[in-house]
């Protein structure tokens, strides 16, 4: 595979063109990965230490006495997002929001 970069001061924003013979599953894997979205990091606290949170790792995030909390196999961690913020951060087809109060890992139930 060659990889080509272009310097253009006209575009004004990236583009990516795949010249191939024929569409792979090597291909079809670029762009795939291309089209992710790159997801937000979540951190949470935990006895006094700041931790990052995987999304694979969430089991639930729920909100309780007006704070937030994400639980994980490791333990439960306290966040200082707002819900809404951590819903629109979390993969849309993996969590859904059950209440006004939790967001569930369909992955984990």
């Amino acid at each position: 595979m060659q990889v080509e970069i272009k310097i253009d001061s006209s575009c004004t924003e990236p583009k990516v063109i795949i010249l191939t013979d024929s569409v792979t599953e090597d291909v079809n894997n670029i762009v795939k990965k291309l089209s992710e979205d790159v997801p937000q990091v979540i951190s949470g606290s935990k006895d006094e230490k700041i931790e990052v949170i995987e999304e694979a790792q969430l089991i639930r995030v729920y909100a309780n006495a007006g704070k937030i909390f994400a639980v994980t196999k490791k333990g439960e961690y306290i966040l200082r997002l707002r819900l809404y913020e951590i819903e629109k951060r979390l993969n849309p087809y993996q969590f859904v929001r059950i209440s006004n109060s939790e967001i569930i890992n369909l992955k984990q139930v």
